[in-house]
């Protein structure tokens, strides 16, 4: 099968399109997936340049998928033929023709949309998801700024948290005004010529996916006992408890549970994944230059096979 792979650690021009053997299924529970599109993320350039630490290489590339069951172990929870999308576990290999997973990772796809949206969700949504509710325990009535809100995680946080009944702030570029109002945002922030310090007041919930600065200068803005989630920042010692309010770095598990709770709040209220840009799997070098410019929209996908259907 066709594959993007590491030999070693780098810029864009180490990722290798070449011929390896299909994955087998090994061990109860585990599955192959025929993958038709994978989402790319920053954690994906991250690993690819080591910044995650050492790992075993040659590493297939990729964490998102969307595609269809083709064989299975004992103990699955997904059979052959069946639409599913998953965040598999690193070096299991998303950019790839078929990739493996365990049916924990695994959900069934939205059925309202296609498998390259598919493939946008599970490490953004998933990321979102965790954020607002797992971590922050966002609820109705309550008010959240999500820096980045034109990002892939961005993006779902503001549908989210616009379908829990949330008051969402976004900050993003003044090109992405337009975006952020069609997708539910109840105030724009350019946080080029505005600081959200002057706009917000005091809010619930800050989603950090910025970090530096920005992340900074989100403690101020936050109500006693609120909370600062950060995609990218680590807290510092301390710092939650000079401002009297709570605080958590994320670290995004696969969780196919929650997955398919995501599929469920897209088929019944027609929210959807943004993607600007599907590539060929064969310019993922080309991919994880866009993705690296940290000045995309949405989400960035790669086309592995055509749609069955």
């Amino acid at each position: 099968m066709k594959a993007i792979r590491i030999h070693e650690f780098g810029g864009p021009e180490v990722l290798k399109y070449e011929e390896i053997p299909e994955p087998e299924p090994e061990g109860p529970g585990i599955i192959r997936i025929k993958v038709i599109a994978a989402g790319v993320n920053p954690i994906d350039w991250k690993i690819r340049k080591g910044m995650l630490g050492e790992m075993s290489l040659p590493m297939t590339m990729g964490l998102d998928v969307a595609g269809v069951v083709d064989v299975g172990q004992g103990g699955v929870l997904f059979q052959p033929g069946e639409e599913v999308f998953a965040k598999v576990s690193i070096g299991q290999g998303g950019y790839a023709e078929y990739t493996v997973a365990n049916s924990t990772q695994v959900a069934k796809k939205p059925k309202s949309i296609g498998f390259i949206e598919s493939a946008a969700i599970p490490t953004a949504g998933l990321a979102a998801w965790q954020s607002l509710f797992d971590i922050a325990g966002l609820k109705k009535g309550q008010s959240v700024l999500i820096h980045g809100a034109a990002g892939g995680v961005g993006s779902f946080a503001v549908q989210f948290a616009k379908w829990k009944g949330a008051y969402v702030f976004g900050t993003a570029s003044e090109k992405n005004e337009q975006f952020l109002k069609s997708i539910g945002i109840d105030e724009f922030i350019d946080y080029k010529k505005q600081r959200f310090e002057d706009v917000v007041g005091k809010v619930d919930v800050v989603l950090d996916t910025i970090g530096g600065d920005t992340f900074e200068r989100s403690w101020k803005v936050l109500q006693p006992n609120g909370f600062l989630v950060s995609t990218v920042a680590s807290i510092p010692e301390g710092a939650p408890e000079k401002y009297g309010v709570r605080a958590q770095t994320l670290m995004t598990r696969s969780d196919g549970e929650e997955l398919a709770q995501i599929a469920d709040v897209i088929d019944e209220q027609q929210l959807k994944p943004v993607v600007t840009t599907v590539l060929p799997l064969s310019e993922a070098q080309k991919a994880h230059e866009m993705s690296e410019s940290r000045h995309t929209r949405g989400k960035i996908v790669l086309r592995v096979a055509e749609d069955p259907q």
